[in-house]
């Protein structure tokens, strides 16, 4: 038997705000090329000096979210573990996962895993092609996380959050997943 039952959590949960923290001892370094009549992007996994911690602020169904589904992985004493947000995209037909979070003390306990299976069914379910979602290029223990479930990085925005977010080692990177071939592909 599965540790964790998945719940969905209702509309009482909009626009409640939560604190979530990580580790990292690593980043994905992006570097860039410029040539004439050509341009790369490269990745390359790097230390840190020393582990870095850092918190940010979720609010849950947001207004810009035009249908979120909000997910709890609860244990057998009924203790909340972890948390997923799903958001389909209508225009491309795929499932954003808008947060992803799971509590400190069910870390590298299956959570993750079980709350990003139940979002493939959710996904399937709904008929989405891909799944897709958004991470920093200094969260490795969510890019490693990704990597593990099937996701691949698929793009990169180097200005999304400052001018600066190479030096800041803050890039967004876009993770996607495919789940099943494309419908529309060769006929565009």
């Amino acid at each position: 038997m599965d540790p964790y039952r998945i719940v969905k959590l209702d509309e009482s949960w909009k626009g409640r705000t939560m604190w979530f923290r990580y580790w990292t001892d690593a980043y994905l370094d992006v570097e860039t090329t410029v040539e004439p009549g050509i341009s790369r992007i490269a990745f390359c996994q790097k230390k840190l000096e020393a582990p870095v911690e850092k918190k940010l602020e979720v609010t849950w169904m947001e207004d810009w979210l035009h249908a979120p589904l909000l997910f709890a992985a609860v244990d057998e004493e009924d203790n909340m573990a972890g948390y997923i947000e799903l958001n389909l995209e209508r225009w491309n037909n795929r499932m954003r996962v808008t947060n992803l979070f799971v509590e400190e003390p069910f870390r590298r306990k299956g959570v993750g895993a079980a709350l990003m299976e139940h979002a493939v069914q959710v996904s399937r379910k709904a008929g989405a092609r891909a799944m897709v979602l958004e991470t920093q290029s200094c969260n490795m223990p969510a890019i490693r996380f990704y990597l593990s479930q099937g996701y691949v990085v698929g793009g990169v925005d180097l200005f999304c959050y400052s001018n600066h977010d190479q030096e800041n080692r803050e890039v967004r990177l876009e993770m996607m997943r495919l789940l099943e071939e494309d419908p529309g592909a060769g006929k565009r």
